[in-house]
C-alpha cells in the first residue's frame, strides 16, 4: 500500500468501546488579580463543549471515512444529552450508548487565557459499572457483532469505570473467535487485563508505572519492554507513544523506533485518540509497521499543534503524508 493507503479505510466499520466525556472550554482573557486571593480574573468569552474520551476518537474514525459504532455509559443527565447531541451532530449514532441512574456524565472544564490552560475542573463518578449495566452494554456488543461485520474493535480506556477485566475479557474472547484485531489505549487499573491484544498501545509514562523502572528512550530499553508485555499479555504488536522521541513499535518480525518532526505544541490532549484511531484503522488492513508509525506520528503531532481536544483532518493528514513520505 502507497498513499492511497485512505481508500482502503472507507467504510470499515470500527467498535470503539470505553469512557466517553464532554470536554467543555471556557474561553477568556485575564487583565486584572482577584482581591478576595491571589488568583487571576478571567473575563469569559465563550464556551465550548467539544466530544472526548472515547467518543473523541470516533470523530477521527469519521474524518477517515470509516463507520464508528461506539458503546459506552452516560448519567441520565444533561450532559449525557448533550453527547448524544454532539454525536449526531456529526453523523455519528448515539443508539449504543446506555443511561445510567447511577453515575454522573464526565466533564472536564477547562479554563483557557491566551490559549494557556489556567484550571481544570473534573465531574465525574468513576466506580465501576453495576452488574445490571454491565450486563446490558455486554448484551448489545454482543448482539451486534453477530450481527454485523467489525473490521477492528477499539479499547478506549480512562479508568472512568466502563470496562472492567470481565468485561474486557468477554469481549477479547468474541473477538478473538471472529478473527478481529483489537487496539487497546489502557490506562493504569486494567493494564494487565487485555490478554491476548492485537495491538497494545501505551505512552511511555504509563508503561514505566506498570513495569516500574525508568525506561530509557533507546531499543535496547524499549525492545525488554516488548518482550515483558508479551511475555505477561500475549499481545502481538507493542506500540509505545514517545512524545516528542516519536513512537516504538514491536512484534515477533519487528522492532523499530521512528522519530518524529518538530512542531510547536499548542496542546497534548487528545492527541492518543487520535493515534489510537488511525492505527487501528492500520492494524485492521495490515500496513507495514514503517507506514503505521508515520501515519502515527503525523496524526499525533497534528492534533497537539492545535488548542483543546480536536479530532484528525484527513485532508491535512494526508497531505502531510504524501509530503514526507
Amino acid at each position: 500500500m502507497g498513499k492511497d493507503i485512505f481508500d482502503h479505510f472507507i467504510g470499515n466499520k470500527v467498535m470503539v468501546i470505553g469512557d466517553v466525556m464532554i470536554d467543555k472550554y471556557l474561553t477568556g482573557k485575564i487583565d486584572r488579580i482577584s482581591p478576595e486571593a491571589p488568583v487571576p480574573i478571567v473575563s469569559l468569552q465563550s464556551r465550548e463543549a467539544r466530544l472526548g474520551g472515547a467518543a473523541n476518537v470516533t470523530l477521527s474514525i469519521k474524518a477517515l471515512e470509516a463507520e464508528p459504532i461506539l458503546f459506552s455509559i452516560v448519567g441520565a443527565d444533561e450532559n449525557g444529552m448533550a453527547i448524544k447531541n454532539l454525536l449526531e451532530a456529526s453523523e455519528i449514532s448515539s443508539e449504543y450508548l446506555i443511561e445510567s441512574k447511577t453515575r454522573k456524565t464526565t466533564v472536564k472544564s477547562r479554563i483557557l487565557a491566551s490559549n494557556q490552560q489556567i484550571l481544570r475542573v473534573d465531574e465525574e463518578d468513576i466506580h465501576t459499572l453495576s452488574q445490571e449495566e454491565e450486563s446490558t452494554l455486554l448484551t448489545k456488543i454482543k448482539a451486534y457483532l453477530q450481527a454485523e461485520t467489525v473490521a477492528v474493535i477499539i479499547f478506549q480506556d480512562y479508568n472512568k469505570g466502563v470496562l472492567s477485566s470481565t468485561l474486557i475479557s468477554e469481549i477479547m474472547g468474541l473477538a478473538k473467535q471472529k478473527n478481529i484485531p483489537t487496539v487497546v489505549d489502557p490506562k493504569k487499573e486494567n493494564f494487565w487485563s487485555y490478554q491476548g491484544a492485537t495491538c497494545f498501545k501505551p505512552n511511555l509514562k504509563e508503561i514505566r508505572e506498570a513495569l516500574n523502572w525508568e525506561i530509557g528512550v533507546n531499543e535496547k530499553d524499549l525492545n525488554k519492554v516488548h518482550n515483558q508485555l508479551r511475555s505477561k499479555l500475549g499481545n502481538e504488536i507493542s506500540l509505545i507513544t514517545l512524545s516528542e522521541h516519536g513512537i516504538y513499535y514491536g512484534s515477533d518480525d519487528i522492532q523499530l523506533q521512528k522519530s518524529t518532526k518538530s512542531r510547536k505544541i499548542a496542546d497534548v490532549c487528545g492527541a492518543g485518540d487520535a493515534v489510537i484511531a488511525i492505527v487501528a484503522l492500520c492494524i485492521a488492513h495490515r500496513v507495514s509497521a514503517k507506514t503505521l508509525c508515520q501515519l502515527a506520528n503525523i496524526a499525533g503531532g497534528q492534533v497537539c499543534e492545535k488548542v483543546g481536544v480536536v479530532p484528525l483532518e484527513k485532508d491535512q493528514l494526508c497531505r502531510e503524508f504524501s509530503t514526507e513520505y
